[in-house]
């Protein structure tokens, strides 16, 4: 280890210079005259990205429209790569720019990290990206003067190191092998891999680095740390693969999350914000002190135990969290409040490390508004949700969100480490490596679905079709910008765009464009077609989802598993999904139970009543969603207005046909009908695409709009939102029902219909019902289960034998009047036999 290592904790500050006052002064006065100069004239982008120029222009869309000023691409920057780990080290490129090589690079992140950087050969400047405590796109300004002025600009992606792509860090082989190493069987050698195009050197330093969080909790003085432990190897082959033994350290035992650093070998040990490869943060089992390998479940006990004192002081935050959905269709369907875990994922082989029995973990994408807690809700095989209270794979919360939350940089808010900290490290201690999980599931309990409520559903798909929230279908197809769903209480604007279908001149039909949004103040999302594919802006910007799937954005994250699916998630719980299906885009709104009675637009208002759901924006009678020409009337009052829009207009065709014209084309008369032709060539082939429920909006795609496709996507859109108008149906819970002290239960299925056996330990009886199902109110059937304890040990055997008992006095009462019956009979025939023979003897005589 390096003696005097500095340590950086969050939030960092910026390091300044000094020397040289007055000439530094002298060249910021130079500078700034220059700039004014500059800005006077309006000649270029210099500290003025995302504005627009009396002659030009240093917005984003200045590219497509090439209005852009000369020096653009000089100082509105873009990055290759654009993204990288959390935890610094990225060295990435200044693309479409050239600097000269005497220049002294400095890189400044989010106004207060800065790193060194360098020019190539080529005349591309580089940065390193630092050590940082938040993850989502962060501001870059480049200096060429070694810090004095940072006039250019740009944006850089965080990404949480779970989340990262595993091209872009070192990867533990055998994580588990990792994360276990010291307990019964566990040992060896531990090995890992990196790309070695990570780090341009040919030796590489392993060295450890650990994290833990200072202060007292939920005071101004809890601060994170990340700092420099040691080295595990110096001046490695830096080959993509390292293996070692592991030995205990006990003078940094008390270190137990960190990660592994592959950095140059040219740089001292520790240095910090250099180019580097960095693993996944991991319990460091395998560096604990002695004492821990000699018995780690004695060792991890009295962690267990520290952990559940210090609980006890912290604030209760199990209120505040959302409760889970109740099965995994709503689970997975509820796509604007919950995300799959990447740990426990069905679609990626249910890889459930920390919930065993379970096949598919979600968690609640927005952290809890006062604490930053989070939510986990784990599912079974049957779909039922798994509870701790019966299983140690069942649903846990978190007191730290996973994910983070702004402002991120102090705990309990940073990105990953905050969560290993105070939910992950104390499932080692209680459960992995020691069985004392009462300890951990006493303080992280399963939230159950009583109090859930599924979010309503709407759709716009096809020609364009819409379903409102309260299930009103109807079709409208006139062209330009509408208001799909306001809510001016709950600040949310979901906008969509219409345009005529292309190839074909004779198609009286519009379809779906582009479907934008924003809640509150934030960021503005734009999901449009460009020539067949998904586009997504974000504040007219376009968003590359080529290195990363999830992007953290300003009130708003957006996730993009594949090219053809976009869904934008916003505090409120509201979603917004974007699907690609044959060439047309479908979205589909989610909104929370809170959104009742405070939505209008094209989608209705959410009230159960859909008979004032096509409500003019004006006010005044509904529209008959059977009268097409009224619903016409209806929509084209839902035009969006220039200062209203959501949308950007990068090209010559968006700004004459929708920027600079009506919202609203009155000149564009769609078709109000199906035309029935049995002549018709795609008549017969209509009726084969479009048999089953929805044929009307398949067969108007097909006969009106003239494309085949069309319908088709349009069929397969319709029968989704059915699906998930089902899997969102509310479930009735009758909540968990618990075993009888000194007994058991068989059943752990709570929701409607389901039934649970209950029965009692040897030496108690049982009292109340054996089987109870739940019911429709949401109660469990029958009196409540109990079991007491049997008399003098054990009732049945005091109540056979007493039942014996009674018989053998029966049967010896019985045997006795039996005997004395006999006797008197025997008298009897005595008495009657004498006088006989006497009778006999006198007769004989």
């Amino acid at each position: 280890m390096t003696s005097g290592t500095p340590e950086v904790t969050a939030p960092l500050e910026m390091e300044t210079g000094g020397g040289g006052g007055g000439a530094v002064v002298l060249l910021l006065l130079l500078l700034l005259l220059f700039s004014s100069v500059d800005e006077t004239l309006g000649a270029g982008c210099r500290g003025k990205c995302g504005q627009a120029q009396s002659d030009c222009s240093c917005r984003p869309t200045c590219a497509s429209l090439e209005t852009c000023c000369p020096d653009y691409r000089e100082f509105c920057l873009e990055f290759s790569p654009h993204s990288g780990s959390i935890l610094g080290g990225a060295d990435f490129l200044v693309l479409h720019a050239t600097f000269d090589p005497s220049s002294i690079i400095a890189c400044k992140f989010n106004e207060d990290v800065t790193t060194t950087g360098y020019v190539d050969e080529r005349r591309r400047a580089h940065c390193v990206s630092p050590l940082l405590y938040q993850t989502g796109w962060v501001s870059v300004g480049i200096s060429t003067d070694g810090g004095v002025l940072f006039d250019r600009l740009g944006s850089w992606l965080s990404v949480h190191t779970g989340k990262l792509d595993s091209k872009w860090k070192a990867v533990l082989v055998n994580s588990t092998k990792w994360q276990y190493y010291g307990t019964p069987g566990v040992g060896g050698t531990l090995e890992m891999t990196w790309n070695a195009s990570q780090v341009k050197a040919q030796t590489v330093n392993m060295e450890l680095w650990g994290y833990r969080e200072t202060g007292k909790a939920y005071s101004d003085g809890w601060r994170a740390e990340w700092k420099y432990l040691y080295s595990l190897a110096r001046g490695r082959p830096n080959n993509g693969s390292f293996a070692f033994t592991p030995r205990p350290s006990a003078e940094f035992s008390d270190w137990e999350l960190g990660a592994v650093r592959i950095g140059s070998g040219a740089h001292p040990d520790g240095t910090r914000n250099v180019e580097a490869a960095w693993s996944e943060d991991h319990a460091l089992a395998w560096h604990l002190e002695p004492s821990f390998r000699h018995d780690p479940a004695a060792w991890a006990l009295d962690k267990c135990l520290a952990w559940d004192r210090l609980e006890t002081q912290l604030p209760h935050f199990l209120d505040e969290i959302i409760d889970c959905p109740c099965t995994l269709a709503q689970a997975r369907a509820d796509t604007g409040r919950f995300h799959t875990d990447y740990g426990c994922d069905m679609e990626k082989g249910s890889v459930c490390t920390y919930h065993p029995g379970s096949i598919h973990c979600v968690r609640a994408i927005q952290a809890s508004p006062k604490y930053g807690a989070g939510q986990q809700c784990c599912y079974d095989s049957s779909g039922v949700q798994v509870l701790t209270a019966d299983s140690v794979g069942g649903s846990t919360p978190d007191r730290a969100h996973d994910w983070g939350s702004p402002p991120y940089a102090r705990p309990p808010r940073v990105p990953g480490q905050s969560h290993w900290i105070y939910d992950v490290l104390s499932f080692y201690y209680c459960c992995l490596w020691s069985d004392n999980c009462a300890y951990y599931f006493k303080h992280r309990p399963s939230s159950d679905c009583r109090r859930y409520r599924p979010p309503g559903s709407a759709v716009v798909f096809g020609d364009p079709h819409l379903i409102t929230l309260d299930g009103v279908r109807y079709s409208f197809n006139g062209k330009g910008e509408y208001a799909l769903l306001t809510s001016p209480g709950r600040r949310l604007s979901v906008q969509g765009r219409t345009e005529p279908i292309r190839g074909s001149a004779t198609a009286k039909a519009c379809v779906l464009s582009s479907v934008a949004a924003r809640e509150a103040s934030s960021d503005v999302l734009e999901v449009r077609l460009v020539e067949g594919q998904l586009q997504v802006l974000r504040n007219q910007e376009r968003l590359p989802f080529s290195e990363q799937s999830w992007m953290d954005l300003d009130g708003v994250f957006v996730f993009s598993p594949c090219a053809a699916n976009v869904t934008l998630m916003f505090p409120s719980g509201a979603g917004v999904e974007a699907r690609l299906r044959e060439g047309t885009l479908t979205a589909t709104v989610l909104l929370p139970e809170e959104f009742r009675n405070a939505t209008r637009g094209l989608l209705g208002n959410w009230n159960g009543d859909a008979a004032d759901d096509l409500v003019p924006a004006q006010g005044g009678e509904a529209a008959d969603a059977g009268d097409a020409q009224a619903v016409f009337r209806f929509a084209a009052s839902w035009a969006v207005t220039n200062t209203s829009t959501l949308f950007t207009y990068d090209s010559k065709y968006l700004l004459d046909n929708y920027s600079n014209s009506s919202k609203h084309d009155p000149d564009f008369i769609p078709a109000f009908s199906i035309p029935e032709d049995p002549n018709d060539p795609l008549y017969n082939l209509t009726e084969d695409i479009c048999a089953g429920n929805g044929s009307q909006f398949c067969r108007y795609d097909i006969l009106v709009g003239r494309h085949p496709e069309l319908g088709k996507a349009s069929k397969a859109s319709f029968q989704s939102h059915l699906w998930l108008v089902e899997s969102l149906k509310p479930a009735v819970s009758c909540g968990r029902l618990a075993p009888p002290a000194n007994g058991k239960k068989e059943g752990t299925a709570y929701l409607l219909g389901a039934s649970v056996r209950l029965w009692c330990d040897e030496g108690f009886a049982r009292r109340g019902q054996e089987r109870r199902t739940c019911r429709a109110d949401a109660t469990w059937s029958g009196e409540d289960t109990v079991c007491v304890p049997c008399s003098n040990g054990n009732d049945a055997v005091v109540i056979a034998v007493s039942v014996v008992g009674v018989l053998l006095l029966m049967g010896q009462i019985a045997t006795c009047l039996v005997l004395r019956a006999r006797r008197r009979q025997r008298l009897t025939n005595a008495q009657d036999f004498h006088s006989s023979f006497g009778r006999f003897q006198l007769t004989e005589e």
